[in-house]
């Protein structure tokens, strides 16, 4: 038993002493450097968004930057302060790119540390950024009110700089949208747009689009007041005052005999279009300006690949031509109402440039996206966009599911504002997820340096 207990002795001292050594030995092993694996933009990167830009290096280990090697990092030789690192990404914000300039990132060796303080060697991005864009310097309407310049020289100054927030009223006369916004983040959105979709009931005990007191509290609070118009025309000739519909399968009403006199759409529309300047010089008259988006969606899936093509809404329903002299009509309409005070937004569908109105009669041109959860795939959209209209701001004037802001945003998707749209199941409720944009999109959204709030 002795010899036995002399033998196990030696072999537990053997194993013990050969841990130690592989354990001393790992010790003083070095560790790799963190390799970059990609960044945001790419090195050589070109047409990269003027303004402010946040750029993104991904490593392949956990990575370390200390506040001392923050003053290092530079672009083109001037200093950066703003760095923030997230487990294996490093994020530089970057402000006040110029047009159509080649920029170089330049973070120095050790600036960036890795496991056991090994240290990064020198890292350089360059890119380049895009052309400057020729926006148009005036709204369209012929002499504008004080208040629509104004507004529209803000939107000017801040586009491709700031992103403005934005919600949608409910269908009734109200901000609840925006007031659960605030109560999630503490900040209300800027923009709150209202919808006349019950023109054709108002006045009525249930909705009065001539009590304006909502409006005027927003406006009067700094927020920038929104318009659009699902416009429910009569379902047939002879239908019953409340039997209306938007959908061109829901109507015998043709939007290629609104403009003919003596037909029935003739009569409708202009009774609609009378009524609607009614209201909104209820907004002129109290110098409040309007992004007024009527006739939106207009080509729904007539171009798009895939579908069987059809309008969504019946002012789209005769095609391009019938649509286009509608929108026109309109905008010359309420100029000789005196309606001075409206930025006029056209909604795009990408795809469908033979229904745009053309530049004489647009400001603003708009895109409503839903279940587009790619940054990548929305920027890209956003730059096809803007290679179509140059000279005009671009919006994304709908919203839902879509990627944050944040990262829309770094992408290159550069809109005027944003604005999801409201949520149909859970209106009320701090408590349900929202259809559209919760909490957590939202907290993500006000928290951007670039987004504006009210």
């Amino acid at each position: 038993m002795k010899k036995a207990s002399n033998i196990l002795l030696v072999l537990l001292t053997a194993i013990l002493l050969t841990n130690c050594k592989e354990s001393d030995t790992s010790a003083v092993l070095e560790i790799d450097p963190p390799v970059l694996l990609h960044s945001i933009p790419q090195n050589n990167a070109v047409n990269v968004p003027v303004g402010d830009i946040s750029v993104r290096l991904e490593f392949d280990k956990i990575v370390f930057c200390p506040s001392a090697g923050h003053s290092k990092v530079s672009i083109n030789d001037t200093g950066i302060s703003s760095i923030s690192v997230q487990s294996k990404e490093i994020i530089i914000n970057i402000v006040g790119l110029q047009a159509e300039k080649t920029y170089t990132l330049t973070i120095p060796k050790g600036v960036i540390l890795g496991p056991n303080q090994v240290e990064t060697n020198e890292i350089k991005i360059s890119f380049t950024t895009a052309a400057a864009l020729e926006i148009a310097k005036n709204p369209v309407t012929e002499n504008p009110s004080p208040e629509a310049v104004a507004l529209y020289n803000y939107l000017r100054g801040s586009y491709g700089n700031k992103i403005i927030a934005g919600t949608v009223a409910q269908v009734a006369w109200n901000t609840v949208e925006a007031e659960r916004v605030e109560r999630w983040t503490g900040k209300f959105p800027k923009i709150n747009v209202f919808d006349y979709i019950h023109l054709w009931a108002s006045p009525t005990n249930w909705i009065d689009y001539g009590d304006i007191s909502v409006i005027e509290n927003w406006h009067n609070a700094g927020g920038i007041v929104g318009a659009m118009w699902h416009w429910n025309v009569p379902k047939s000739e002879t239908a019953a005052g409340g039997d209306v519909t938007f959908r061109p399968e829901e109507t015998t009403f043709r939007p290629a005999n609104a403009l003919v006199s003596g037909t029935w759409e003739n009569t409708v529309m202009l009774a609609d279009l009378g009524k609607m300047a009614d209201y909104l010089l209820l907004l002129k008259n109290k110098n409040i300006p309007v992004l007024w988006r009527p006739l939106h969606e207009a080509a729904g899936n007539m171009y798009a690949t895939g579908y069987k093509g059809a309008a969504w809404f019946w002012w789209g329903r005769d095609g391009a031509e019938a649509f286009k002299s509608l929108w026109i009509y309109m905008f010359n309409y309420f100029e000789s109402k005196g309606l001075n005070n409206l930025i006029w937004i056209w909604t795009t569908e990408v795809t469908d440039s033979p229904f745009y109105p053309g530049n004489g009669y647009v400001d603003i041109v708009g895109r409503d996206l839903y279940n587009n959860a790619s940054a990548t795939a929305t920027a890209a959209q956003f730059k096809q966009i803007q290679d179509l209209y140059p000279t005009k701001m671009i919006t994304l004037a709908e919203c839902g599911n879509v990627a944050n802001i944040g990262e829309q945003w770094n992408a290159g998707a550069r809109w005027a504002w944003f604005m999801p749209w409201y949520d149909y199941n859970a209106a009320d409720s701090d408590i349900l997820p929202h259809e559209h944009a919760g909490k957590q999109w939202w907290l993500n959204a006000v928290n951007q340096q670039f987004v504006v709030t009210r």
